[in-house]
């Protein structure tokens, strides 16, 4: 890792084919500028990302990076840091890709607590495919496939991880560029599964969820006495439908993450043909 890496580093060449105004630019920006405090560069980092506006993630940052199917990025970046502890693992991904077709592996992902980081574009729609409500969609959200709304309450990203025995929890906003550094950065310093859950607005299809609405409603946590240690104190935050929030919602310092746990702390990218009895040990007690 480099001392001296630079966000810009993480660049590439290619221009970003997003609406303009879109939130993921600044979501973007946030977590290259977050790997760079944190000392990880290119060359130690790999991308993950699903299908989505998110999905393009890893062509727009100079790192490894594989773009996935639908759902599944999660399982690729927990089997890339099992087999490369010594790398940055970042999982990007949007609220209909990690929360529908990939709700699954979010909840086993986090239960496992993988020493990654899992950043979540969520502007409350499917923005790719052109409008339809998404799981974190308002139950009265009007769109072309749900006129009267989804008439269903909003899946509670925060809520699920909790449940599932989440060790670091986080909501930021995308317009807010300090912020959502910091919060990316704290997930990433983490030891354990850093979730943070990112307020990215769809400028083309989401006329609700907005910029202005955010800025207005948005509690930052940084501001209150909210203590992130204090699980009850966690919960009674995340359930609280009256407010947005912004800032890390939970975090267990004592986390200690699954490489740790199994002492899977060797490069085993080549593993050779007839593969030692402890690696296939490990692969079946994974699974």
């Amino acid at each position: 890792m480099s001392s001296d890496v630079r966000f810009t580093d993480f660049k590439t060449d290619k221009q970003p084919t997003w609406c303009p105004g879109c939130g993921d630019f600044g979501t973007m920006n946030g977590m290259m500028k977050a790997l760079a405090e944190t000392g990880n560069d290119p060359d130690n980092t790999f991308v993950v990302a699903g299908i989505g506006c998110s999905g393009k993630i890893g062509t727009y940052m100079r790192s490894y990076a594989l773009h996935g199917v639908h759902g599944r990025a999660l399982p690729v970046g927990t089997g890339v840091k099992l087999a490369r502890p010594d790398i940055e693992v970042m999982v990007a991904g949007g609220d209909g890709d990690g929360y529908s077709i990939g709700a699954g592996h979010f909840v086993h992902a986090v239960r496992r607590n993988v020493d990654m980081t899992y950043v979540v574009m969520d502007n409350r729609i499917y923005g790719l495919t052109k409008g339809q409500a998404s799981p974190t969609s308002r139950s009265d959200f009007e769109t072309s496939t749900t006129p009267e709304g989804p008439q269903q309450p909003p899946v509670n990203p925060h809520a699920l991880a909790l449940a599932s025995g989440a060790s670091f929890i986080a909501q930021s906003f995308s317009s807010d560029a300090m912020r959502h550094q910091e919060i990316v950065q704290e997930a990433i310093e983490h030891d354990g599964f850093g979730f943070v859950n990112v307020y990215s607005p769809c400028v083309t299809f989401n006329d609700v969820d907005t910029y202005d609405y955010f800025r207005d409603s948005l509690v930052d946590l940084a501001e209150t006495d909210h203590d992130p240690t204090d699980r009850e104190a966690a919960k009674d935050v995340i359930l609280d439908s009256e407010k947005e929030y912004q800032g890390v919602l939970y975090r267990d310092d004592e986390s200690v993450p699954y490489g740790e746990r199994h002492g899977v702390d060797a490069d085993m990218s080549d593993i050779p043909d007839g593969a030692p009895e402890d690696a296939m040990d490990l692969v079946r007690e994974f699974y």
